[in-house]
C-alpha cells in the first residue's frame, strides 16, 4: 500500500469509528441494551479507532523514513484486522449471528501481527 492510501484509510476509518460509535450510543442504544451487546459494540469501535490511528502512525513513519522497508505490511495487517475484528463484532451486534464471534480472533491475530511487524520494521530499519 502507498503512504497516501494508508493515511487516507487511517483518517477514513477514524472518522467512521466516531460515526459508528455515535450511532451505537444513540441510534442503536435500545437494540444493544436489549440484546446485551453494548459492551461488545463498544469494543468493536474502540479497536477500530486504536488501529485506525495505528494506520496513521504507519503512514507518518513511512513518510518520515521512505527508505525503510516492511512498514506497509503493518498497514495491511491493521486494515484486515479492523475489517475482520470490528466488522465481525458489528455484524454480531446488529444481526445476532453468533458464529461471527468465531472469526473475531482471526482479526485480533492480524492486529497483533501488525504491531509485531511494525516493531520488526523499526528494529530492522532505524
Amino acid at each position: 500500500m502507498t503512504i497516501k492510501t494508508i493515511l487516507i484509510l487511517g483518517a477514513l476509518l477514524s472518522g467512521l469509528g466516531v460515526m459508528i460509535g455515535a450511532f451505537g450510543a444513540h441510534g442503536l442504544a435500545k437494540l444493544l441494551t436489549e440484546t446485551g451487546r453494548t459492551e461488545t459494540f463498544e469494543t468493536a469501535v474502540k479497536y477500530q479507532m486504536y488501529h485506525a490511528l495505528g494506520l496513521l502512525l504507519v503512514g507518518v513513519l513511512m513518510s518520515q523514513y521512505p527508505a525503510a522497508t516492511g512498514m506497509g505490511v503493518s498497514g495491511i495487517c491493521f486494515l484486515i484486522g479492523i475489517l475482520i475484528f470490528s466488522g465481525s463484532l458489528y455484524i454480531l451486534c446488529l444481526t445476532g449471528i453468533r458464529w461471527m464471534g468465531v472469526i473475531t480472533p482471526i482479526g485480533g491475530l492480524f492486529l497483533i501481527a501488525g504491531w509485531l511487524n511494525l516493531v520488526w520494521a523499526l528494529v530492522k530499519n532505524l
